[in-house]
């Protein structure tokens, strides 16, 4: 699996906007097959930053409605990437 393939896309929201200020964590959008081992050193190669740890959990679509049809949105796993102290993603900052 590429590297590229691995992480798909930042997940970008009040909560993550915090943890990244205050505890120097990322939060992305993985594909589901990859392990923490696999996401760390995508990360860390893209970004070339050092990563001190990867957590990791499944996210289940939630069921919607619009009028009488009901459908689902996709099941999908997200990354919380811990960085080492002094490290920092540029593109997050808005640089």
């Amino acid at each position: 699996m590429n590297r590229y393939d691995i992480i798909k896309r930042p997940v970008n929201t009040e909560k993550t906007t915090t943890q990244k200020e205050v505890v120097n964590q990322v939060t992305f959008e993985v594909d589901q097959r990859a392990n923490r081992i696999e996401i760390g050193r995508a990360v860390e190669e893209v970004f070339k930053v050092n990563v001190a740890a990867v957590n990791t959990m499944h996210v289940n679509g939630k069921i919607k409605r619009k009028g009488k049809t009901l459908g689902k949105r996709k099941d999908w796993k997200k990354a919380i990437v811990t960085l080492m102290p002094g490290e920092r993603i540029e593109f997050f900052d808005g640089v």
